[in-house]
This record gives C-alpha cells, sequence and structure tokens, in this order.
C-alpha cells in the first residue's frame, strides 16, 4: 500500500545541459495515492504514538482545501481512528452538501470518515491556546492532537527519513515551505557538504525562527523568499503555464500551491546562474497533487487554462 522505495527522477531540459547542472526530483508523491510526500512522513511518528497511547482520536486542524486534512483523514482510516477536522470558515457549515459537493478536499476527507467542526476565522487564531483545546476535550474527548500542517517533533523525525545514503552525492536538496517541518527534517538529515534551500509558499520571513526550533545548529541552509507569487494559495497565469509544460516535458505532475512555486524558483536560479556549474540538485517533490481539483474550479471560473 505505501511505496517507500522512492526513486530520484533526473530531468533533462536544453537549460540544464546549458548551464551544466544535474536535477533530480525525489518521487515522494508517490508513496500513496491519498498520504503522500511529506504528509506520509509527517504522520507516520504521530500515529504510532497516537496508538502506544492508545488513543482512538485523531483531532488536527486546516483550511478547506488543506493536503494536510485529506491525508489525516485517509491516515485515520487505514490507521482505524476516529478522525475530527476542525475546518477555517464556519460559513462553509451553513450548506454543507452544496460545500461537499463543491469542495474535493472535503469530500474526499469526509469520505474516510473524518467529522468536521467549522469555526469562524477569529476563533481558528486559538487554535493553540490552551482555553480553546480545552473546550474540544469536552466536546470530543480525550484526542491526539496533530497541529495545523502536521508539523511537530514526531513530524520532523518522520522527515528526516526523506534522505537515503545516496542522495548524499548532492549539493543541494530543495524543498517547498509550509509550515517548516519537513526542512527541518532535511537539515537534520544532510551532511556538513550540502546546503538546503527552501522555498516558501507563504508571503513574509516569519519562518525562520519556527525552522531553527526543529532542526540541528546548521547554518548551511536558507529560504529563497521571491517565488511565492504574491502568497499563499496565490497563482497566476505564467505559473499554471509552467506547470503545464514542466509535466509535458517531464512527466511529472506540479502543483500550483508548493512544489510548482519551487521548481518554477530552481529553473529560474539555474537560468540566472545561481548555482555553479556542475552542481547537483536534488529537489523533493512533496506531494500536495489532491488540490489540483480544486484550484482548476477557480481557473475555471476566471476563464483560465486548467492544469493538465
Amino acid at each position: 500500500m505505501f511505496n517507500l522505495n522512492t526513486y530520484n527522477q533526473q530531468i533533462n531540459l536544453p537549460i540544464l545541459d546549458e548551464k551544466e547542472i544535474g536535477l533530480f526530483i525525489k518521487r515522494e508523491d508517490l508513496i500513496h495515492p491519498s498520504i503522500s510526500g511529506n504528509k506520509y512522513r509527517k504522520l507516520k511518528y504521530n500515529l504510532l504514538e497516537a496508538k502506544r497511547l492508545k488513543l482512538e482520536i485523531i483531532l488536527t486542524f486546516g483550511g478547506a482545501y488543506s493536503n494536510h486534512i485529506a491525508a489525516t483523514a485517509a491516515a485515520g482510516k487505514i490507521g482505524g481512528f476516529k478522525t475530527i477536522g476542525i475546518i477555517r470558515g464556519d460559513e462553509l457549515a451553513n450548506d454543507l452538501d452544496n460545500v461537499l459537493e463543491n469542495n474535493k478536499t472535503l469530500k474526499f476527507a469526509n469520505s474516510q470518515g473524518m467529522d468536521f467542526k467549522f469555526v469562524s476565522r477569529e476563533d481558528y487564531r486559538n487554535k493553540k491556546e490552551e482555553v480553546f483545546l480545552k473546550k474540544l476535550k469536552e466536546e470530543y474527548g480525550n484526542f491526539y492532537l496533530i497541529p495545523e500542517g502536521g508539523t511537530n517533533e514526531l513530524a520532523v523525525k518522520g522527515c528526516q527519513e526523506i534522505l537515503t545514503a545516496e542522495d548524499e552525492k548532492f549539493d543541494y536538496i530543495c524543498s517547498a515551505v509550509g509550515t517548516g517541518g519537513t526542512i527541518a527534517g532535511l537539515i537534520n538529515a544532510t551532511t556538513k557538504a550540502q546546503k538546503v534551500i527552501g522555498f516558501p509558499a507563504l508571503k513574509g520571513n516569519f519562518l525562520e525562527g519556527e525552522i531553527r526550533k526543529f532542526s540541528k545548529e546548521n547554518n548551511f541552509w536558507h529560504l529563497e523568499n521571491e517565488y511565492h507569487f504574491g502568497g499563499y494559495g496565490k497563482f497566476n497565469e505564467e505559473l499554471i503555464s509552467f506547470i503545464n509544460s514542466f509535466k509535458e516535458k517531464t512527466t511529472i505532475p506540479l502543483d500550483p500551491i508548493y512544489t510548482g512555486k519551487m521548481v518554477y524558483g530552481i529553473i529560474n536560479m539555474v537560468s540566472n546562474d545561481k548555482f555553479q556549474r556542475g552542481s547537483k540538485i536534488l529537489i523533493i517533490h512533496t506531494g500536495g497533487l489532491q488540490g489540483i481539483e480544486g484550484i482548476n474550479q477557480k481557473l475555471k471560473r476566471r476563464n483560465m487554462d486548467l492544469i493538465q
């Protein structure tokens, strides 16, 4: 059911030959149809810990199009857990049948047995507060809490397993960045000779502190903050065109929230000689492809080309 023997697929593009760059993508997106990429890695040890504690309920947080929500629902079903999703946006509860019909992420999570609690954006900001969590425990009983995006120490432990001994030959390890857990795991797993580059999907420079909290002391990493395309969930025709062109040339699908922006950034950096000739770069494909259907609905409403 889980393909943990992921492989590194070489990318062949004229610009890479011209700049003498070796570029590979670790196909973590192929681990599982619904629990792929960093979502599997982040959930693995958390679900094992929930089993050890003999807890039967997994509760977590996310937005209406969250990859984490979909993956947690699927993993919970496989693991025999009841799952609760605290979803940002109380207006979604007003016509839930219509929401589920038009939101593929929530529809899938619901099909996996996840129960939803829709909360206002104001209440959602309190998701880490003890008072808020106490009310949830009064409502649902004793549960195992996984934070929004899945990042905690056990998630970072899982992400450290993405890299293998044969990946030590790469000069650069590149990853999209959401909550910072995946890149922290990668930083912990690299050698001193390697550099880690993160490509945040969110606008702003607030992630470095979160990454340092979970990673070992290592100064050989940095974030490229120029490729977020306006912020989380933002995209334009140039990005969609790049994603479709990349898939046509390489057969590799990318999503417009995380991996598409990262790969766009890497190719742009190669074009602008940000990497030395002869460099070997490994991109981590963190999955997230389930969200494409929802994005295509938005593209259709805007009369834009769809993601193929």
